[in-house]
């Protein structure tokens, strides 16, 4: 291994150990991504000619090494920027139905006295939702819903552990749902109906065995909640909703709706699903300008705060350029070899066992970000025509849902985790002593119904 090949690890590491201590020091986990991009990169082409000749010889017989760099890093530029595209438009599209009064009706839902009957309401609801909306997003409309329903901190903190155990498990089996999904599906390793077949019943037994152990910490029925110290409300629950009651209904269910209908259009269209997703962002931005054109005309005095060319401001740009820096700085490991020999290395150690791979994959992304993690995994592996490896193969399904539902195990192991840890002050400690190893029991009966489900049924 190469001097400055050890560098570009040196950094990767060091970055990365700066964006897991984000809360010690302070500093924003984008900031320092994107500066471990960039570092990593000027470190490559100190001497890229190494590393083209060693790995893009066929580039260079047709180019100059410089040349042969940019097409390099367009390529990683263009296969990074698929996803952002598509996050960034979901996020809008989430925006732009919780801020119009979307998701009201999911309160009224859940409504109920007995304390069994809401964490069932919560678990289902939970999965269902993320897997259409992002898990972050998931968690933070069930926290506002719980804050509703429920007085006691004592017992919301365990509704609040089962939101996230849901809403991860619920992301892990759409190709819509998380993160890693999506990343996984936008590179063409998983199908939608693959991934959604075969890895339903995984996910809802590692969100259901959790469910039936924390229901036995809750009995009786449940008080009025009081909302007087509520210190976080959802813009939706603050703010006068000024669309009519069957336009907030129509914008749930273009919104919603469309996001489901995604996986069609690509499948009959054999687009890039980000193109899907801004048409969903494009449709439902034509319907709320009507809407507020209406209503301007029937009332002079409404404003238009609400308009999609307003909310796009609200959209967590941080988030997209932490995964911006993260992807590169990742494919520049790639490019150098480092993720290859990872691979072969994983390979050699454990004889191929695909799921002992993943599952300690999945138990690392609860510690570790799980979106570096899939994508050097994706790096690492080669697709291939049949076998394990192909698209569908058990090892990228595995790695969905690992990736997915490991970030579980620790309340900071997933966007979730960390939502809902500093929504509902739950601490770390007492996450781990109380739902870590409910959440590993879940983790791992998915894993087992996984193999009997390809053994038996597949």
């Amino acid at each position: 291994m190469s001097t400055l090949t050890i560098a570009i690890i040196v950094a990767f590491v060091v970055g990365y150990l700066f964006i897991a201590l984000e809360s010690v020091t302070k500093i924003n986990k984008a900031a320092i991504a994107l500066f471990m991009f960039v570092v990593c990169w000027t470190i490559y082409m100190i001497d890229p000619g190494t590393y083209i000749e060693q790995f893009h010889a066929d580039i260079l017989r047709e180019s100059t090494v410089l040349q042969a760099v940019n097409d390099i890093i367009e390529r990683h530029l263009g296969s990074t920027s698929t996803t952002l595209f598509f996050l960034m438009g979901a996020m809008t599209i989430v925006e732009i139905v919780d801020q119009n009064g979307g998701f009201d009706w999911v309160r009224r839902v859940m409504s109920t006295h007995s304390k069994r009957k809401l964490l069932w309401r919560i678990a289902f609801m939970t999965f269902f939702l993320s897997a259409i909306l992002d898990n972050m997003t998931t968690s933070i409309v069930m926290i506002m819903i719980l804050r509703k329903l429920v007085a006691s901190h004592k017992d919301r903190i365990i509704y609040a552990s089962l939101v996230i155990v849901a809403a991860n498990a619920g992301g892990a089996f759409s190709p819509i749902g998380d993160v890693t999904t999506i990343m996984l599906w936008n590179k063409g390793l998983i199908t939608a109906g693959g991934v959604m077949k075969e890895i339903f019943i995984p996910s809802l037994i590692s969100m259901a065995v959790p469910a039936l152990i924390l229901q036995t910490q809750l009995k009786g029925t449940l008080g009025d909640a009081d909302n007087s110290n509520v210190m976080y409300e959802s813009n939706a629950e603050t703010e006068l909703i000024e669309l009519k009651e069957g336009q907030r209904k129509a914008v749930f269910f273009i919104g919603v709706g469309g996001l489901c209908l995604v996986p069609v259009f690509r499948s009959i269209t054999n687009l890039p699903p980000f193109v899907g997703i801004l048409l969903v962002l494009s449709v439902l931005w034509i319907t709320t300008e009507v809407f507020y054109r209406t209503l301007h005309r029937e009332n002079n005095s409404v404003t238009f705060q609400k308009r999609v060319s307003n909310l796009i401001s609200h959209i967590d740009m941080s988030t997209i350029l932490f995964f911006l820096g993260i992807l590169m700085a990742v494919a520049c490991l790639e490019e150098v070899g480092v993720l290859t020999a990872m691979g072969r290395g994983l390979n050699t150690t454990f004889n191929g066992n695909h799921y002992l791979v993943t599952g300690i994959i999945g138990v690392l992304s609860s510690i570790i970000d799980n979106v570096p993690l899939v994508a050097g995994c994706m790096g690492m592996y080669p697709v291939q025509a049949v076998g394990d490896m192909a698209v569908d193969g058990i090892f990228w399904q595995l790695l969905a849902y690992c990736a997915g539902v490991g970030g579980s195990l620790l309340i900071i192991g997933s966007a979730a985790g960390v939502v809902v840890m500093g929504l509902e002050k739950i601490t770390f400690g007492w996450y781990m002593k109380h739902v870590s190893w409910i959440a590993f029991a879940g983790y791992l009966a998915g894993i087992i119904s996984y193999y009997f489900i390809k053994t038996y049924i597949f």
